[in-house]
């Protein structure tokens, strides 16, 4: 909403009483100067003849190179969490969990907006991995994981596989089954061997290092 529409609703102004308070006060918006039309949004602060309103909130973006062997949890009580590990002083939250022996790329943000945009399925973000397993890989068996597979009661969105040598491959997914790559690789006599995320979204792993971190730029942040 714009500032006209914010204080409209939160004093019970009329359009008119509107510009004029706004005439009649200091109103500023992150520090700023308001104009009648200016949208405020939810993470902007606001005062008023020099009283707080509401506080601007600062919201922190990093790409993160989860190392393999690490449970992607902030829960002490669990060995190897990646609160132990993670060298923030705030407290952030991974986006797209990865399971303990797979590794590569987590968004650590404190925006939950960033977090529900990302992790609903619903909203078909592509993540991207790269695979190997424990023996060669036949034609069928790539068809089948880019056709989808039935797992855990529920048959997998088709996705897009690219083979990279006989027993690796790159496989684009839009949805977040607990261990798919996994599954669908088993239920087809595979054993998963290596499993790194190198994409999500617009966000990509890049140069990072395990363990390694770097802040999202601003085209990054959707």
């Amino acid at each position: 909403m714009n500032i006209n529409e914010f204080l409209i609703k939160r004093y019970r102004l009329s359009q008119e009483e509107s510009v004029a308070f706004m005439q009649e006060h200091e109103v500023f918006i992150n520090g700023k100067k308001a104009s009648q039309r200016e949208t405020l949004t939810k993470k902007d602060g606001l005062t008023i003849d020099g009283k707080i309103i509401r506080e601007e909130q600062s919201y922190s973006y990093y790409a993160y190179y989860k190392p393999r062997g690490i449970e992607c949890t902030l829960n002490l009580n669990i060995e190897n969490n990646l609160l132990e590990i993670l060298p923030f002083e705030e407290r952030l939250y991974p986006i797209g969990r990865l399971d303990k022996e797979s590794e590569g790329l987590l968004i650590l943000t404190n925006d939950g907006r960033l977090y529900k945009d990302i992790a609903l399925a619903d909203n078909f973000k592509e993540k991207v991995y790269e695979v190997r397993v424990d023996h060669a890989l036949t034609k069928e068996a790539l068809q089948q994981l880019t056709d989808g597979l039935i797992i855990k009661g529920r048959k997998t969105r088709p996705a897009h596989v690219e083979s990279m040598g006989h027993q690796s491959f790159r496989i684009i997914l839009t949805q977040g089954i607990n261990r798919q790559i996994r599954r669908m690789c088993y239920k087809l006599g595979y054993e998963v061997t290596e499993l790194k995320r190198i994409r999500i979204a617009g966000v990509e792993l890049k140069e990072l290092k395990s363990g390694e971190y770097r802040k999202l730029t601003k085209e990054e942040i959707f």
